[in-house]
């Protein structure tokens, strides 16, 4: 389940709910004042690990595997695991 960030439009409090996909528009109440919220735009980050442990991040989300770079495997991204 994704975490999805929430800003209460009365006290400004940020927080983050975890819930299933088909929640994340639905209002949840803020744990600071009770009052309802609206969910922040989020920005979500993924990390790949190469076959030596070394992570780096990587921008390539809906790009369904592959090589990151667009080079086809050209590059140094050929043998990591996506």
């Amino acid at each position: 389940m994704p975490v999805y960030e929430y800003v209460c439009t009365t006290c400004r409090n940020r927080f983050e709910k975890l819930r299933p996909m088909d929640k994340m528009d639905d209002e949840a109440p803020c744990p600071d004042c009770g009052n309802e919220t609206s969910r922040a735009l989020s920005v979500f980050a993924a990390f790949i690990t190469d076959e030596y442990g070394n992570t780096r991040a990587t921008s390539n989300l809906a790009g369904g595997g592959g090589c990151a770079c667009g080079a086809g495997g050209a590059c140094g991204c050929s043998g990591m695991d996506f």
